[in-house]
C-alpha cells in the first residue's frame, strides 16, 4: 500500500475532517503537523503549498483542502 502523509496543523477544521474521512475509509498515514514541524513546514512552502491540509502520495495527485470527493476516490484507489 502506497505511503499517504497528512500534512495538517493545530486547531484547523479541515485537517480535522481529512483525517477523520481517511480514518472512515480505513485509509493509514502519517500526520506531519506544520504547527510543530519546520520541516513539513518548508517542504509545504517548497512545494508551493499555502494552506493545509496536504494529503500527499508518490502515486497519486496531491489533495490540498478539505476535498471528500477525491479521498473516495484515492480511497477506492488503494
Amino acid at each position: 500500500m502506497p505511503e499517504i502523509t497528512v500534512f495538517t496543523k493545530d486547531n484547523c477544521i479541515q485537517c480535522k475532517m481529512t483525517k477523520k474521512t481517511l480514518e472512515q475509509y480505513g485509509v493509514t498515514f502519517k500526520e506531519r503537523n506544520v504547527s510543530a514541524d519546520e520541516s513539513a513546514l518548508a517542504y509545504l512552502k517548497e512545494q508551493g503549498y499555502q494552506s493545509v491540509p496536504v494529503v500527499m502520495s508518490k502515486l497519486f495527485e496531491p489533495i490540498n483542502g478539505f476535498r471528500p470527493d477525491l479521498l473516495a476516490n484515492l480511497a477506492q484507489a488503494m
